[in-house]
Order: C-alpha cells, then sequence, then structure tokens
C-alpha cells in the first residue's frame, strides 16, 4: 500500500509540459497514441480550466483527461 501511495503523490507533482510529454508517452500502454507539443498546446487552449495554477501538468490531474480528449477527437501526433 505504501508503495501505491508513492507513486500517487509522484502523479500529483506539478511539471513543466516537456517534462509531461516525456513521462505520458515514456508510460502510455500499448495501442494508446504517444502526443506532441503541438497535441497538448492545443489541449491546454481548448481546456484552460484544468490549467488555473499556470502552465504546469500533472499525470493525476490531466492524463486521463487527454486519453479521453484524444480518442474522442482522434488526433494524432
Amino acid at each position: 500500500m505504501k508503495r501505491k501511495y508513492k507513486e500517487y503523490e509522484k502523479s500529483l507533482i506539478p511539471m513543466p509540459l516537456l517534462a509531461f510529454l516525456a513521462d505520458y508517452n515514456k508510460n502510455i500502454p500499448n495501442g494508446f497514441p504517444c502526443v506532441s507539443v503541438a497535441i497538448l498546446q492545443k489541449f491546454q487552449s481548448i481546456n484552460p480550466g484544468l490549467f488555473r495554477h499556470g502552465d504546469t501538468w500533472s499525470i493525476a490531474r490531466h492524463r486521463k483527461k487527454l486519453i479521453d480528449w484524444l480518442s474522442t477527437n482522434h488526433v494524432t501526433a
């Protein structure tokens, strides 16, 4: 249980766009689309409410929403 908590804590850490991009593409399951800077910037411009606290990303806050958005918009890298 302690390990899962540490992983969750890590997922909450705010990071810049390029760090999120690298982490997302490294850890995305097979079959899911990879993303590019352009895709992340488009997602950010369409969802400004997710970025009220600056231009930072976190796995916990943005990953699932990004995956959902990608699947409904058929965006490719």
